[in-house]
C-alpha cells in the first residue's frame, strides 16, 4: 500500500537540510537566507541535473512571474541559478526587472513546490496525499475524464487556464475532448474593456504610444505598481519628460502620486466624468470633424445622448468640480492627437463598466488619435511574424450548452472570454445541467472567484478536479491529483512573436524535481484520452521546431541568443483603418448592441452606493506580487509581508484605531479579520485593500493564513453585457477587532 503523507510531512523542512549540489555550491548560511534548498533524491530530484555544466554559463529565456513575459538573462554557476538579469533586448522590459522578475530564483527553489505528481488519499480538502508516478497520475486523470464523458458527455468536464504561452495547446486539448466549457481569468479582469472596445472599433485592445503622448488620462490603470514592465517605464519617461498625466482614482495609488493632477472620483462614477468631457468637446467643437465624418457612424445619435451630460451635472455624480472637468476636456482636445483617455485592464467594478470603457473608447475617436503619434495603436498582428502552425483533425462539434451561460445568458460576450463567475454558479445550481469534472492548469479560482466559499463549496460537490501548478494552490488543495508543472526556469514553451522577433522560453537547468513541462503534460494526457493526434509533436524541440518551420532559423541558434531577428520584415499598416465592425467604421453607435437592443451609444447608468455605516471595497495590486501566485516567494515577502485595509482618517478616529490595529471587515457574505492602514490617501467611503493574501492552502507554508483575502468579502455581481465581475458593488463595514 503506498504511503500516505501530509502537507507537512511532504514539505517538512528537515528534508531540505543538507546533501545536494546547489546547497553546497551557495553554502548554509546563503541558502538559509534565501530558500534555494534543494530536496534529497528520495522526493524526486533529478540528480543528474545537479552533475551536469560545469563553470559559468548565461542562459536568454523568459519571465513569467507575472503574465507581461519579460525578457530574462539567467547567471547559472555550476549547475545553480545565481541570479536573473533582464535582457536589453527583449521590447517588454528593455532590459529591467521588477520585484517579481528578480524573485523568480526562489519560485524556483522554493521548498513549498510540487515535486512529483500527488492522487488524493483522503477526503478531499483533507491535505492527505498518496505520490505517484507520471503514468499513473496521467492515467487515473484520464480515465476520470473518459468516464465523465462516457456517462454524462463532455459537457459535464469543465477546462479553465490563465492567460500563458501554452495556453493555446491547453486550448486544443478541450476543443479536442469536445466540452464546450472553457473557463479564464477574464471576466474578473478586463471584459467591460475589452468588449467596450471591441464593439466600438472591432478589436479588444488597442495600444497606446506613451512615447509620443503629451496628455493621458488613466482611470484605475495603476501602472506603477500593476506593473506592465515596459508600459510602466514609458509612464515614467512621459512624467519625466512634463506630459500631463491625469488619474481617476479613490485611493492615491503611487502612479496618482506621479501624475500632474489626482482626481479622488467617487467609485463607480467615472462615466459621468468621461459624458461630460465629450459634452464639452462637442458643444465647444473640439472633436476632429474630418476624422469622425471619415472613420465613425453615429456621431448624430451622440449629440443627441450627451446633451444633458453637462459638467455641473457630472459634479454632482462624481464629485469632481465642474470647473475642472471642462479644464480637463479642453486640454485633452488641444493635446489632440498626442493625447489619450487610457483604455486600462483591471475594469471588473462595477456594472456600469462597460458604458465607461465605452465612452473612453468613443472619446479617443472624437479627438482623431487612431493610429496617430501619441495616440491608440492598431492592433499589431499585420506587423507580427506569424509562427508555424500544427496540423491535426477538425475538432469535434461541442454538444451543449455553456455552462457560463455565453451565448445564452450573456449574448455579448465573446465565446474565448467567457463568465468565470457564473460558471462556478452553475456547477452549484447544477443549471443548466450538472457539471462533473475540472480540470485547471495555472489558474486559483478559490482565490480569485468572488465569495471563496461558494468556489469551494463547487469543488467539493464535484466528481473529478485535477489541477496543473507548480505550487500547492489553494485550488490544488481541493483537488484529486495535482500533475506537477516544471517552473519556467526548468521548461520550454511555445515561441512568442513580438513584431519582427522571435522569443524563446528555454530551460536555464534541468528540471530539479520529478516534473513536466506543459506542453508535455498536455500532450501525454491527450494520448492517454486517444486524442494524441491533436497535439502532433515528439516533444517540446519538435513542437518548436515545427513553429519554426516558415524562417531560415535553426533552434539551436534561437537557444544560443535568444531570439531570432526575420531578416527584412516591414510592418503591414495598410489594414490600420480597417475596423472590424458591421459598419467598417468605428462605431460610436454600436450596430450591434442596437441589435441587441442595448444602449447603442455611451450612456450614464447610476451605480448603486453604500448605505450609511457602509464603504466601498476597493482592490487592487502591489508592484511586489502577482495576483494570487507569489504570496508564498520568501524574498518578495521580505519587502511586502501583508496585505492591509486602507482607511481614511477620519473612518480610523472614529472608530478608535491606528495603523497596524486589527480591524474586522465584513460584507454580506464574509468577513476577515485584518491590519489597518490609516492615511488620508484614500476617499473617507472607500476601504481598499491588496489581493491575493489570505491563502487557505497548507501547501504554501509561507503564505497559509497571511494576511486576509478579498474573495472572502467580494459578492457576486456580474455586467450582463460584457460578463464582467462588479468586484466593487460589494459593500462592507468596518470595526476594532
Amino acid at each position: 500500500m503506498a504511503k500516505v503523507f501530509t502537507w507537512d510531512q511532504l514539505f517538512s523542512r528537515r528534508q531540505f537540510i543538507k546533501g545536494t549540489v546547489a546547497t553546497a555550491a551557495l553554502g548554509a548560511s546563503a541558502t538559509a537566507g534565501i530558500g534555494l534548498l534543494a530536496p534529497e533524491s528520495s522526493l524526486g530530484i533529478n540528480s543528474s541535473a545537479q552533475t551536469l555544466a560545469k563553470g559559468v554559463k548565461h542562459v536568454t529565456t523568459i519571465c513569467e512571474q507575472c503574465v507581461w513575459r519579460c525578457g530574462v538573462i539567467a547567471k547559472v554557476e555550476n549547475g545553480v541559478v545565481k541570479k536573473l538579469e533582464g535582457n536589453p533586448n527583449h521590447p517588454n522590459n528593455l532590459g529591467k526587472l521588477c520585484p517579481r522578475g528578480n524573485a523568480g530564483i526562489e519560485t524556483l527553489y522554493s521548498p513549498d513546490r510540487i515535486k512529483f505528481p500527488l492522487i488524493r488519499a483522503g477526503a478531499r480538502g483533507s491535505g492527505l496525499w498518496r505520490r505517484a508516478s507520471w503514468d499513473e497520475a496521467l492515467s487515473y486523470t484520464a480515465e476520470q475524464m473518459k468516464k465523465i464523458k462516457d456517462n454524462y458527455g463532455a459537457k459535464a468536464m469543465m477546462f479553465n487556464s490563465t492567460d500563458n504561452l501554452s495556453q493555446p495547446f491547453f486550448e486544443i486539448l478541450l476543443k479536442a475532448y469536445g466540452t464546450p466549457n472553457y473557463g479564464t481569468q477574464r471576466s474578473l479582469c478586463f471584459n467591460a474593456m475589452t468588449t467596450g472596445f471591441l464593439y466600438t472599433y472591432g478589436m479588444p485592445q488597442p495600444g497606446t504610444d506613451y512615447r509620443n503622448c503629451k496628455y493621458i488620462i488613466f482611470t484605475g490603470r495603476n501602472l506603477a505598481e500593476g506593473i506592465s514592465n515596459n508600459e510602466t517605464q514609458e509612464m515614467i519617461e512621459m512624467v519625466a519628460r512634463g506630459a500631463k498625466v491625469v488619474v481617476l482614482d479613490p485611493r492615491f495609488s503611487k502612479t496618482a502620486a506621479k501624475a500632474t493632477e489626482w482626481l479622488p472620483v467617487r467609485p463607480g462614477t467615472d462615466s459621468a466624468f468621461f459624458l461630460a468631457m465629450i459634452n464639452v468637446i462637442i458643444t465647444e467643437k473640439l472633436y476632429n470633424e474630418t476624422f469622425i465624418n471619415r472613420y465613425t457612424q453615429g456621431f448624430e445619435d451622440l449629440v443627441t445622448e450627451v446633451k444633458d451630460y453637462t459638467p455641473e451635472w457630472a459634479e454632482k455624480k462624481c464629485e469632481i468640480a465642474a470647473t475642472t472637468i471642462r479644464r480637463i476636456a479642453r486640454d485633452f482636445a488641444a493635446a489632440a492627437p498626442a493625447a489619450i483617455a487610457h483604455p486600462n485592464w483591471r475594469t471588473s467594478n462595477f456594472v456600469n463598466s462597460f458604458q465607461n470603457e465605452r465612452a473612453i473608447a468613443v472619446l479617443n475617436a472624437l479627438i482623431g488619435n487612431w493610429a496617430q503619434p501619441g495616440g491608440l495603436i492598431p492592433d499589431q498582428e499585420m506587423s507580427t511574424a506569424k509562427l508555424g502552425v500544427l496540423s491535426h483533425p477538425p475538432f469535434p462539434p461541442a454538444q451543449g450548452m455553456r455552462l457560463d451561460g455565453v451565448p445564452w445568458q450573456y449574448p455579448m460576450v465573446p465565446l474565448v472570454y467567457g463568465v468565470i463567475q457564473t460558471m462556478r454558479d452553475n456547477i452549484l445550481t447544477g443549471k443548466p445541467y450538472e457539471a462533473k469534472g475540472w480540470l485547471i492548469s495555472r489558474q486559483n479560482p478559490v482565490l480569485s472567484i468572488p465569495e471563496r466559499q461558494k468556489t469551494i463549496n463547487a469543488l467539493m460537490k464535484l466528481d473529478f478536479v485535477a489541477v496543473i501548478d507548480i505550487q500547492a494552490s489553494d485550488t490544488a488543495y481541493y483537488a484529486d491529483v495535482i500533475l506537477p508543472e516544471s517552473s519556467y526556469l526548468e521548461r520550454y514553451d511555445g515561441l512568442i512573436p513580438i513584431g519582427n522577433k522571435i522569443f524563446i522560453r528555454q530551460p536555464v537547468i534541468e528540471p530539479l524535481y520529478d516534473t513536466k513541462s506543459s506542453l508535455i503534460i498536455y500532450k501525454e494526457l491527450a494520448e492517454k484520452l486517444g486524442l494524441g493526434e491533436f497535439l502532433p509533436y515528439k516533444d517540446e524541440v519538435d513542437l518548436l521546431s515545427k513553429q519554426l518551420k516558415p524562417f531560415p532559423a535553426s533552434l539551436k541558434e534561437l537557444q544560443r541568443v535568444g531570439h531570432y531577428e526575420v531578416a527584412n520584415f516591414k510592418a503591414d499598416h495598410s489594414k490600420d483603418f480597417e475596423f472590424q465592425t458591421s459598419s467598417g467604421k468605428i462605431e460610436i453607435l454600436s450596430g450591434i448592441m442596437a441589435q441587441m437592443g442595448k444602449k447603442a451609444v455611451p450612456t450614464w447608468n447610476e451605480p448603486p452606493r453604500p448605505e450609511e455605516g457602509q464603504y466601498y471595497l476597493l482592490t487592487g495590486k502591489t508592484a511586489q506580487h502577482s495576483q494570487m501566485f507569489t504570496q508564498n516567494n520568501r524574498w518578495l515577502l521580505e519587502v511586502f509581508s501583508v496585505n492591509r485595509a486602507w482607511l481614511h482618517t477620519s473612518v480610523a478616529t472614529k472608530i478608535g484605531v491606528k495603523t497596524d490595529d486589527d480591524v474586522v471587515v465584513e460584507s454580506e457574505v464574509g468577513k476577515v479579520s485584518i491590519k489597518a492602514y490609516v492615511t488620508e490617501g484614500i476617499r473617507p467611503d472607500c476601504i481598499f485593500m491588496v489581493g491575493g493574501f489570505g491563502h487557505v492552502s497548507k501547501g504554501l507554508k509561507f503564505a497559509y493564513g497571511l494576511g486576509a483575502s478579498d474573495s472572502a468579502l467580494h459578492k457576486t455581481v456580474t455586467d450582463p453585457i460584457s460578463g464582467g465581475s462588479s468586484l466593487s458593488e460589494t459593500f462592507v463595514t468596518v470595526r476594532k477587532a
